[in-house]
C-alpha cells in the first residue's frame, strides 16, 4: 500500500476517495457519536437565519458571517440533519486533499512526484471524529489552503503575477469571513510574502486589497440591512470574551504523539540530510511559519475543541511526506506509514469513544425532559444546550458566553435601545435561565417583567 501511493498516477486519487468512503461508512454505522454542542448550535443558527433574521443584529453568536450563511443553506436543503453535516464535511475534505496534493506536484515540493501527501492528509483528518464534520474551521481552512497554494506559486523563480498576489489576499479574506479567528493569517500572508517571496510594495498593497475585498462586501451587506451598528457592538467582544474549553490540550497530545514525532523527524531529515532547491527551501519555510501561525490561532479562539485542529493538517501532511520519502526503503518507514494510514483512524475513533464521559459538556445526547417543548421557540441562558435538540431558537441570544459578556458591557443609550429591540421583536415562548442571568436582564430592562412569568425556578413562560 505504501508503494501504491508513491507512484505519480492521478488514479491514486480514486483509491483515496474509496479509503474515505469506507472509513466513513464504518464510523457512521458502527461508531456513531452524539451531536456535539457546537454542531447543534450551528444547526440552530442556520434554522433561525432562514426565518429572515440577520447574524449579530438579531442573533448573537461568534460564528463567521459566511459560515452562518452556509449553515442557513444547509438548513434550507437538509434541515437539522447531522449526517448531512458529516457527508458535506467529507466532500470539502476531499477537495482540500486533491487541491493540496495537486499544488505540491505542480510546484515540485519534493524530489519525486508522489500521492503520499494526499493519503497522509486523508488519514490525519481521522485524528478526531469532529474534524471530519462541517464546521467554520473546515470551511475557512479550505480557503487558507487555496491561499497557501498561491503562496507556493510565488516561490517559483521568475513567477510574479498580479492575479496570484490578489488571489492570496482574497482567499485570506474569505477564510476570515468563514472563521473570524483566521484573521491572524493576514500577518502570515504579509510576512511570508515580504520575507520569503520578496513582495514589492505594489504586491503588498495588492494582497491587502484582496483581503479587504470580501471584508468590505460583508460590511456593505450589514450596512444595507441596517445591522452595521450591531456588528460594531459585537465585533470587539468576539476576540475578548472569555474562552471556554470543551477539551484540554493534553487530551489532544495523547493520540497526536506519533504524528508529531514523525513530523519533527521529517523536518529534521529534510533540513540536514536531503538536498533541496531554492524553491523547495522557500516552501519549507512557508510550512514552518504556517504551523507557527496555526498554533497562534489557539490563543484567540474561544471554543477549544478538536475540530479547530484542521488548520494544522496541510503542514503535517507536508512534513510527514518528507519523513516517508526519507525512510521509504526502511522497515521503520513502512511501519510508520501503516500506523498513520490504518492506526490513526482506528486509534482515533477508539480514543474519542472512550473519552465521551469526560467531555459531557461537548456532546448533547437526547434528554427526555425536554421533549414536551418540541418545535416551541425557546432561549437558553446557560451552558446546557440540550433544550435546542427539541426547541427552536426564539430569541436573540444563542451563544451564552458571548451574550453574557455583551449584556454586561457598559452601553450607551443607543446600544441599550438595540438590545431592547432584539428581545422585543422576538420574544421566545420559553426562557431557560438556570444561572439566574435573565433576572439581571429584567432588572436592567424592566419592561420585560410584564412579558414573562416564572413557571418554576429558572424557567420563564411568555404570558
Amino acid at each position: 500500500m505504501f508503494s501504491f501511493f508513491q507512484v505519480n498516477d492521478p488514479f491514486r486519487l480514486i483509491g483515496i476517495a474509496i479509503y474515505m468512503i469506507v472509513i466513513t461508512v464504518i464510523y457512521l454505522v458502527f461508531f456513531p457519536f452524539s451531536v456535539t454542542e457546537p454542531t447543534l448550535l450551528w444547526m440552530v443558527l442556520g434554522e433561525r437565519l432562514n426565518d429572515g433574521l440577520i447574524l449579530y443584529r438579531d442573533v448573537i453568536d461568534d460564528t463567521g458571517p459566511l459560515s452562518a450563511g452556509f449553515f442557513s443553506i444547509m438548513d434550507w436543503i437538509f434541515g437539522r440533519n447531522q449526517t448531512a453535516y458529516e457527508l458535506v464535511g467529507r466532500l470539502i475534505i476531499l477537495f482540500q486533499i486533491f487541491h493540496w496534493n495537486s499544488t505540491l506536484l505542480r510546484f515540485r515540493a519534493f524530489d519525486e512526484n508522489t500521492y503520499l501527501p494526499a493519503i497522509i492528509m486523508a488519514a490525519l483528518f481521522h485524528f478526531s471524529f469532529d474534524m471530519l464534520s462541517l464546521s467554520p474551521s473546515l470551511l475557512g481552512s479550505t480557503f487558507l489552503v487555496l491561499a497557501l497554494g498561491q503562496l507556493f506559486s510565488q516561490t517559483v523563480l521568475q513567477k510574479e503575477t498580479s492575479e496570484s498576489t490578489l488571489l492570496i489576499g482574497i482567499y485570506g479574506g474569505l477564510a476570515a469571513g468563514f472563521h473570524l479567528y483566521f484573521v491572524i493569517f493576514l500577518p502570515y500572508i504579509l510576512f511570508t510574502g515580504i520575507v520569503i517571496s520578496g513582495f514589492s510594495l505594489r504586491q503588498i498593497l495588492l494582497a491587502l486589497t484582496g483581503f479587504m475585498l470580501p471584508v468590505v462586501l460583508m460590511l456593505v451587506f450589514y450596512f444595507w440591512n441596517n445591522a452595521l451598528p450591531d456588528l460594531m457592538d459585537i465585533f470587539p467582544l468576539l476576540f475578548t470574551y472569555p474562552k471556554y474549553s470543551y477539551q484540554s490540550v493534553i487530551s489532544w497530545l495523547i493520540p497526536a504523539g506519533i504524528p508529531i514525532i514523525l513530523a519533527a523527524i521529517g523536518l529534521f531529515a529534510s533540513s540536514f540530510f536531503r538536498g533541496a532547491t531554492i524553491n523547495q527551501q522557500k516552501q519549507k519555510q512557508l510550512i514552518v511559519l504556517w504551523m507557527i501561525f496555526s498554533a497562534l490561532v489557539f490563543f484567540i479562539i474561544k471554543k477549544q475543541a478538536s475540530f479547530q485542529l484542521v488548520v494544522f493538517i496541510p503542514g503535517f501532511s507536508y512534513l510527514l511526506t518528507h519523513f516517508f520519502l526519507h525512510f521509504k526503503s526502511t522497515v521503520v518507514g513502512k511501519l510508520a506509514f501503516y500506523l498513520i494510514f490504518l492506526g490513526l483512524p482506528v486509534a482515533g475513533v477508539m480514543y474519542w469513544q472512550s473519552q465521551t464521559h469526560n467531555f459531557h459538556n461537548y456532546f448533547v445526547p437526547e434528554a427526555t425532559e425536554f421533549k414536551d417543548i418540541r418545535d416551541k421557540e425557546i432561549m437558553v441562558f446557560g451552558d446546557d444546550s440540550h433544550a435546542y435538540l427539541y426547541g427552536k431558537l426564539g430569541g436573540p441570544f444563542l451563544n451564552f458566553h458571548l451574550s453574557k459578556e455583551y449584556l454586561r458591557t457598559e452601553k450607551s443609550l443607543e446600544s441599550k435601545t438595540r438590545v431592547y429591540r432584539k428581545i422585543n421583536r422576538q420574544k421566545p415562548e420559553i426562557i431557560f435561565d438556570p444561572e439566574g442571568f435573565f433576572d439581571e436582564f429584567m432588572i436592567e430592562f424592566p419592561a420585560t417583567k410584564s412579558w414573562y412569568q416564572e413557571q418554576q425556578k429558572g424557567i420563564y413562560l411568555l404570558k
